[in-house]
C-alpha cells in the first residue's frame, strides 16, 4: 500500500489521482469528514479532481455517511479494513490518501481500539464546569497518566472534553488495577459501552499491535507561506462556489446548528454565520484563521507519527506532479 498525506491545500488528491492512473490502484481516503454526503464544498471533496484523462479514478470511503452522524476512528479502522480486504482480493494497489493523522496512523500501526465505557456519573458532574475548567483538568490527568495532548480536537466543546477526561479517568483507574479494557468485540451490545472516536488517541497508543499493512508513506511538504496563500485562494474559491449555500441546505434539511458546528471549521464558522452569531467578514477572517491554525496542528501530528516510528519520506510540493510520481514509483521499486 502507498500512503499519501500532507496538511490541507498541498496537493494530496491531485498527486493520488496520477499515481493511481498510472499504477491503475484505487484510492482509499483518510478525511474524517469527506465521508459525509452533501458536505462537498466545506469538507473539500473535489470529485472532480479523481477523474484523470477522462478516466474516473475509483475512490473509497468518500459519501458513505448522513450529515448529523458521528464517525469516528473506530468506525473508519474497520471500514478501511473491508475496503482493503476486496483490494487485495481483485490484486488492485490501495493508495490511501488523506490529512487525517489520527486514520492515517490508526491503520499504519494497526492500533486495537479497546472500548472505554460511559460514566454518566462522572458526565453529569463535569457538566458544572467551562470549557476552559475542563480543559485544564484534561492537561492534568494526561500529565499525571504519561499521555499527551495529540490535538485541540480533544477539547473543541465540553461534549469532547469531558469524554475525554472520562477516558482519561479510565485509564488511570486501569493503572491502579480497578478498571479492564475490553476490546470493542468483547464491548458490542453492552450497556453503557460504545466505541469512541478522535478523543482517544492516548488509549490508542496503549493498543498498537504492529504494522499490518506494507508499503511506502510520502508527504507532501509544502513551505509555509506557500501553503497559507493557497489556503487563503481556496477558501475565497470555496465560498464563491456556494459553501453558505450548502451549510444552509444542510439545515434546511434538517441537521441542527450544534450538529454543524460540531464537524469544526467551515461547518462551525459559517453556520454561527448564518444563525446571526458572527457577521460575514467575521466568519470569514476567523475561519481562515482556524484553518492556517488547523494546518499547523496537521503538520505537528506527522512530524509526531515519525517519532512515534512510522517512516515518511517527504516530497517537495513545488516538484511537477509528473516528477513526483516518478519518484514515487522509483521509491516502491527500491524499498
Amino acid at each position: 500500500m502507498i500512503t499519501i498525506l500532507g496538511p490541507t491545500a498541498c496537493g494530496k488528491t491531485q498527486l493520488a489521482v496520477a499515481l493511481a492512473a498510472k499504477l491503475n490502484a484505487d484510492i482509499i481516503s483518510a478525511d474524517s469528514r469527506q465521508v459525509y454526503r452533501r458536505m462537498d464544498i466545506g469538507t473539500g471533496k473535489d470529485l472532480d479532481d479523481y477523474i484523470y484523462n477522462g478516466v474516473r479514478i475509483p475512490c473509497h470511503l468518500i459519501d458513505i455517511c448522513e450529515p448529523g452522524e458521528k464517525y469516528n476512528v473506530y468506525r473508519y479502522q474497520h471500514d478501511f479494513r473491508e475496503v482493503y480486504a476486496s483490494l487485495q482480493q481483485q490484486q488492485r494497489t490501495a493508495i490511501l490518501c488523506g490529512g487525517s493523522g489520527l486514520y492515517i496512523e490508526s491503520v499504519l500501526r494497526n492500533y486495537n481500539l479497546p472500548t472505554v465505557p460511559q460514566n454518566p456519573a462522572l458526565r453529569q458532574r463535569l457538566e458544572q464546569y467551562s470549557l476552559a475548567e475542563l480543559t485544564t483538568m484534561l492537561q492534568q490527568l494526561k500529565e499525571n497518566n504519561g499521555t499527551v495532548m495529540h490535538n485541540r480536537t480533544d477539547v473543541d466543546t465540553k461534549q469532547r472534553a469531558i469524554r475525554a477526561i472520562e477516558i482519561e479517568e479510565f485509564i488511570l483507574k486501569e493503572q491502579r488495577g480497578e478498571g479492564t479494557l475490553k476490546s470493542p468485540a468483547e464491548g458490542k451490545g453492552k450497556e453503557g459501552s460504545k466505541p469512541y472516536g478522535v478523543l482517544a488517541a492516548s488509549v490508542i497508543e496503549r493498543g498498537e499491535q504492529g504494522s499490518r499493512y506494507n508499503g511506502v508513506v510520502i508527504g507532501i511538504d509544502i513551505d509555509r507561506d506557500t501553503r497559507r496563500q493557497r489556503i487563503t485562494q481556496r477558501l475565497k474559491q470555496r465560498l464563491e462556489d456556494g459553501m453558505v449555500d450548502e451549510v444552509q441546505q444542510l439545515l434546511n434539511e434538517g441537521c441542527t446548528p450544534q450538529q454543524l458546528i460540531y464537524y469544526g471549521l467551515e461547518y462551525r464558522y459559517i453556520t454561527q454565520y448564518i444563525i446571526g452569531q458572527l457577521s460575514y467578514q467575521q466568519m470569514v477572517s476567523q475561519l481562515e484563521i482556524a484553518i492556517h491554525q488547523f494546518a499547523k496542528r496537521q503538520m505537528t501530528y506527522f512530524r509526531g507519527m515519525q517519532r512515534r516510528g512510522t517512516h515518511i519520506q517527504w516530497i517537495d510540493y513545488a516538484m511537477p506532479t509528473e516528477d513526483k510520481v516518478k519518484l514515487i514509483i522509483n521509491t516502491i521499486h527500491s524499498s
